[in-house]
């Protein structure tokens, strides 16, 4: 049998023992092999790698990681069939690795990880072997006393499960921020404002719709509640809403989808804030105007969004 082979092995006793909800076993363990559960899709491994392991939410404009060194193992597995949510997969991955010996660094769901912008700024294998649906992931990264450190990153679509294992060697640089992305100021209205006035418009990261679907839900969102603070901060300007759908269906149904969209946010800061109806309003263009592909089921998670589009005063 092949080394290829072996770590193939070794890595479905995980899945399959965290899934089974099984005792785990001391970390040399990992390495023991059980039959096929899951289904590996990609696998990469270097003996001279570099990784940078995420050890803290998206904030600030960049990533907190440790950069590691050494042996790098990337694989992705696809569970098919398996009507497990991202919570209960990951919790029994969670507790196989804890009970080997390694201490967790950061464990988060979507929108507490850092929603988007942590998606596009940590390492994941590409489609289809690794699908990310981005209202409903968990990563995890821990580390082993003798330096040796793993990441999970789960999620699903509707028909399967979706794991992302990667381990990584022994030698750790010091704490750092990857520098990803261009410094962000820490208060979210504040972000908003400056993007509003430099770029014109604003996609509203925190407004994802499942296929179909135009209503924000009950809770607060964060990117509206900055607006407001903008609009209430800025009395002669105004704001048009955008609403985006993916290509499914016609165009006629989905500009039609793309304005009740766009409506949900005019209705949110009409009702919450109290913001007049002359300032804001809503329009939709459908499938017309795409971020990403439609080809893929992530392409069009990420085409369907609002867009602030800032309107100055008279």
């Amino acid at each position: 049998m092949t080394n290829t082979t072996h770590r193939r092995v070794d890595w479905v006793r995980l899945i399959w023992l965290a899934l089974l909800g099984l005792p785990a076993a001391p970390a040399a363990a990992l390495d023991l092999a059980l039959p096929l559960s899951a289904r590996m899709t990609a696998e990469t491994s270097t003996g001279a790698g570099s990784y940078r392991l995420p050890t803290g939410p998206w904030r600030d404009g960049g990533l907190p990681s440790l950069r590691i060194e050494g042996p790098i193992t990337r694989q992705a597995w696809r569970l098919d069939g398996q009507s497990a949510t991202t919570q209960q997969i990951m919790a029994r991955l969670r507790d196989q690795i804890t009970a080997a010996g390694y201490e967790i660094a950061l464990d988060c769901a979507a929108r507490l990880c850092g929603g988007f912008d942590f998606r596009f700024n940590t390492e994941v294998l590409p489609g289809p072997e690794m699908y990310v649906d981005l209202t409903d992931f968990r990563f995890l990264s821990a580390r082993a006393p003798g330096g040796d450190s793993i990441s999970l990153l789960v999620s699903r679509s509707s028909a399967a499960g979706f794991i992302q294992i990667i381990r990584a060697g022994e030698s750790v640089a010091p704490l750092e921020v990857s520098p990803s992305a261009p410094p962000l100021q820490t208060d979210e209205s504040e972000a908003l404002s400056a993007q509003l006035e430099r770029e014109g418009h604003v996609v509203l990261r925190d407004l994802l719709f499942p296929s179909g679907v135009a209503e924000l839900g009950s809770g607060p969102v964060a990117s509206l509640d900055a607006l407001a603070v903008y609009l209430q901060t800025h009395p002669t300007t105004r704001i048009a809403f955008v609403g985006h759908t993916d290509a499914t269906g016609s165009l006629e149904a989905n500009v039609a989808l793309s304005r009740r969209r766009a409506q949900s946010a005019v209705s949110y800061l009409r009702t919450r804030h109290d913001i007049p109806a002359a300032r804001i309003n809503a329009e939709g263009v459908g499938y017309l105007s795409p971020l990403s592909t439609n080809l893929t089921e992530e392409g069009r998670l990420l085409n369907r969004r609002i867009e602030a589009v800032l309107i100055p005063g008279e």
